[in-house]
């Protein structure tokens, strides 16, 4: 029998719902509200490190369903404050399954209500925004003394809490790139080492110790700026090491990372209103019209005037609001895209960006020849 539980967002809104995953009478969860609209995928959801800071609103009603397995985690540690939902299946269902999501849920300590009426809390954010919010089983009343607007992601810096301390390498492919880490996924770096032997990071490790060839072993031939969570506003340092890379080296960037690229040149960000989480969102590549579908996990974008003032190159645009979906520089060898090309969770419509480094990197070393 479930404990009855109640969520609270900073509007006032109240959702009654059950205590599930870790959720316990001495903890309240709490953080930003966001929605995902991922029919599937939801352990690659909950264990994206882009998600630090936010509590997951999943839409699709029923949740659990093929329980998880040791393979799709895309991080060993989960850094979402929370999970809604409204049905969650607490037995797995399919050949892959090695525990419930609950189980999983309760064995990371990530707490959980269930029961919810996600269509109307959905229909809550798109007309007020994505927002903090608490749930847990105390009372209404208790709840709502705990929210406040400090539970924002705005201008905070979550990659600390994220990314690696250490140095470590990946895989064994013909290039050798230096991915830095404000969050990256595991299915990231797969899709990465088929083509380099990647070095992973820690977000503020500087150019000039990258560039010595300590952490590469000799010939750096590309920098990898990957997805990550919070305000990349308040990563202005991390932007201005980013700017001695362009020119220099060809560099790729993906989510917080074409954000961080984008500030490096100059442009500004702003925030959603409610985000783009999701395995669905149209985009279209400008150079040749083709829609692609494709993964989305963030709340921040490139101010579309800020880049047009500047005259940066737009490669992509979202067919659902306009947002700038991708930027390039052939002249610099550095571009980048907003979404999540390694599709985990995902289409793998964008897959082909990864080739597009591998060939930018070969275009940059004939230009040196």
């Amino acid at each position: 029998m479930r404990e009855t539980a109640y969520l609270v967002t900073l509007k006032g809104e109240v959702f009654e719902g059950e205590a599930a995953g870790s959720l316990s009478k001495d903890q309240v969860a709490s953080g930003e509200l966001v929605f995902n609209t991922s029919i599937s995928g939801y352990q690659e959801i909950v264990s994206d490190p882009s998600y630090a800071g936010q509590i997951i609103s999943f839409t699709y009603p029923h949740i659990g369903n093929y329980g998880v397995n040791s393979f799709d985690n895309e991080s060993k540690s989960i850094f979402a404050n929370g999970v809604v939902v409204k049905d969650l299946d607490v037995r797995e269902s399919n050949w892959r399954g090695e525990r419930s999501f609950e189980q999983w849920l309760k064995d990371n300590e990530v707490p959980a209500i269930t029961g919810i009426d996600t269509r109307r809390l959905t229909t809550h954010i798109r007309s007020d925004g994505a927002m903090p919010c608490v749930f847990g089983v105390e009372s209404i009343e208790n709840l709502k003394s705990k929210l406040n607007k400090s539970l924002s992601t705005d201008g905070k810096d979550l990659v600390s809490s994220v990314s690696t301390k250490n140095v470590f390498k990946y895989g064994s492919g013909k290039w050798k790139v230096v991915a830095y880490d404000f969050g990256i996924k595991e299915t990231i770096l797969r899709h990465l080492s088929s083509i380099a032997t990647v070095y992973v990071v820690p977000a503020r490790t500087s150019y000039e110790e990258v560039m010595s060839g300590d952490i590469s072993e000799g010939t750096l031939d590309g920098v990898f700026l990957s997805n990550g969570p919070g305000d990349p506003a308040a990563l202005v340092d991390i932007a201005l090491n980013v700017k001695k890379y362009i020119g220099n080296v060809p560099v790729f960037g993906i989510c917080l990372g074409h954000q961080l690229l984008s500030i490096a040149q100059g442009a500004s960000t702003e925030k959603l209103p409610f985000g783009h989480h999701g395995a669905n969102h149209p985009v279209r590549r400008i150079v040749n019209g083709q829609i692609e579908i494709t993964s989305h996990n963030h709340n921040y974008a490139v101010s579309l005037e800020s880049a047009k003032s500047l005259g940066l190159k737009i490669t992509h645009e979202n067919l659902n609001d306009g947002v700038v979906e991708g930027i390039s520089s052939e002249d610099e060898f550095c571009f980048s895209v907003q979404y999540h090309p390694e599709a985990g969770p995902g289409p793998h419509d964008a897959s082909y960006l990864f080739d597009e480094f591998n060939q930018l990197m070969e275009r940059f070393h004939a230009k040196k020849r």
